[in-house]
């Protein structure tokens, strides 16, 4: 990046910084906080170990030194200046989960559009969600877009802020799916039918929540399936799975179609059949619908986070806090758009071109010199792909 083009990024981040209504993290004096400048050179240089006490009031540290970019920590510290970790005195850390687009199984980098991306990631956030709302019944959460390539949620239940790295890493492996066994989400009941000497035990897949809920409905999901097709048909896909042959297949296609009522109700003990094909779909199940985190950022205590408000200096769109009844409606590339950043065309020298979908419309952008909306031009710019021109 030329100089020309970095100091036109602090000024304009500077402007938008002269603007911005910043509101801090609950706890904020407690927290460590760190920034990257605009410096010169490839390297980006992270100023850390800092208090607010150190920065002072938040928007004029802003607007006094424009950072590339801002952090705090999830941490809560007796004294969160301090050089190095061993010495602040750790006392708590949010449970902080990232969901990044370049680490999502189902994007393809090179392919997928920036826009594409983040639906995909957005489709990941709802999965998210699902768990940190049903399975865990947490309270007190906030989501963020990074105004990078995903979302952050920062939970601040009082129940989980003390725990430590070990234990973070459950929660972690319970969200992707990690480890996950059949056998765990079979409940074993005890029945006493008539004419019978001795009770027998009845296997139940779990139909209550959690991963056994999950499991149990994509398996009816898919027995449904198989019977509206034609016999033929279903035995040729039942035998599409390993382990599956032809006796197999015939003795679960006729369970499922006799006891559709049972196995909707969790039972897999109506046949042997039924209950190794219901096994298979732990592991498709998880394929699915896991939750597929950046797992460091989650088991790490003292992890430093994006500040809601700031600019990503990667993008220069800003980093946004959304309210989770206007999730559906959040549109990342329409509003992080700083309003600070519209009206107006500059004029760039465009290096690596391209398409680009940013504030509601799609700009065909190619390579040299040429006039851009600004919010294109510094998105541009804040990537690499473009240069301020000489004036």
């Amino acid at each position: 990046m030329e100089e020309r083009t970095r100091a036109y990024l602090r000024g304009r981040f500077r402007d938008y910084y002269r603007r911005a209504e910043i509101t801090p993290p609950p706890d904020a004096t407690d927290r460590e906080w760190g920034y990257i400048p605009w410096t010169d050179g490839p390297d980006t240089r992270m100023v850390r170990h800092r208090s607010l006490l150190d920065l002072g009031d938040i928007e004029s540290f802003l607007a006094r030194e424009r950072p590339r970019h801002v952090y705090f920590s999830a941490g809560r510290y007796d004294l969160p200046g301090a050089g190095s970790m061993s010495e602040k005195g750790w006392r708590d850390s949010d449970l902080i989960f990232d969901l990044d687009a370049d680490h999502l199984p189902g994007v393809t980098l090179g392919e997928d559009s920036y826009a594409e991306m983040l639906a995909k990631c957005k489709d990941a956030l709802y999965r998210l969600l699902d768990f940190l709302d049903d399975d865990f019944g947490f309270d007190d959460l906030e989501i963020v877009f990074s105004g990078g390539r995903g979302y952050h949620v920062h939970v601040r239940d009082e129940r989980v802020r003390h725990l430590d790295r070990e234990h973070r890493r459950e929660i972690v492996d319970y969200v992707r799916g990690i480890g996950l066994e059949y056998d765990e989400l079979i409940e074993t009941e005890t029945v006493a039918g008539l004419g019978r000497k001795t009770p027998t035990e009845r296997r139940m897949l779990t139909t209550s929540g959690g991963w056994g809920e999950r499991v149990h409905d994509r398996f009816v999901d898919y027995l449904d399936e198989l019977l509206a097709m034609d016999e033929e048909a279903a035995l040729t896909e039942l035998q599409s799975f390993d382990g599956i042959g032809e006796g197999k297949a015939k003795a679960a296609l006729n369970a499922a179609k006799n006891n559709r009522e049972a196995i909707e109700d969790g039972n897999v003990t109506v046949h042997t059949a039924v209950s190794q094909l219901a096994e298979r779909f732990v592991d498709r199940t998880v394929e699915a619908e896991n939750a597929p985190i950046d797992e460091p950022v989650t088991t790490d205590t003292n992890r430093l986070i994006r500040l809601p408000g700031s600019l990503h200096g990667g993008s220069a769109l800003a980093v946004r806090r959304i309210d989770r009844a206007d999730l559906e409606s959040f549109e990342p590339l329409v509003d992080a758009v700083p309003e600070t950043f519209t009206g107006h065309d500059i004029r760039v020298t465009v290096s690596r071109g391209g398409e680009i979908e940013l504030g509601g419309d799609t700009f065909t952008v190619t390579d040299g010199d040429q006039s851009l909306p600004e919010y294109v031009a510094l998105f541009l710019m804040a990537r690499g792909r473009a240069e301020k021109e000489k004036e």
